[in-house]
């Protein structure tokens, strides 16, 4: 019962950065935490576009991403950004194995984000990877 204490415990704090995150960058709708494979890891979104969905689409933008930045000789991923009509999609490393993805609405400040974001992925680079560790994948 312990080790699962400690989960809901992770399971906490990483909510509390993306309430964090949502609080601090204004027009932000929510979050998705994913594994860079596409498998959704945690969510706070309350309603809209399906969290699985948006996932595998950060898993996409990460891989297109990852991509160019190896093709161009440029380096290794660090963000990559959609922006549609009514709104934007931002994907950030969190560490080597997992993604934030940020869906924002049309009058997202898109440089508040980025900075808020680049300081939750380091903070829950070592929560996201304990809590890898113990899921068991087949």
């Amino acid at each position: 019962m312990a080790g699962r204490n400690a989960i809901e415990s992770e399971h906490e704090v990483v909510y509390a950065e993306l309430a964090a995150l949502k609080h601090a960058v204004s027009s932000v709708v929510g979050s998705v935490i994913a594994g860079v494979d596409g498998l959704l890891l945690l969510h706070d979104l309350d309603d809209g576009p399906e969290p699985h969905d948006l996932a595998a689409l950060a898993a996409a933008t990460f891989g297109l991403g990852r991509q160019t930045g190896l093709a161009l000789r440029q380096g290794p991923f660090r963000e990559a950004t959609v922006r549609s009509h009514q709104g934007h999609f931002s994907v950030y490393p969190v560490g080597d194995a997992a993604l934030l993805a940020v869906l924002g609405d049309k009058g997202l400040n898109i440089a508040r984000l980025h900075l808020e974001a680049r300081g939750v992925t380091t903070r829950l680079i070592t929560m996201i990877d304990a809590y890898l560790a113990t899921q068991t994948r087949l």
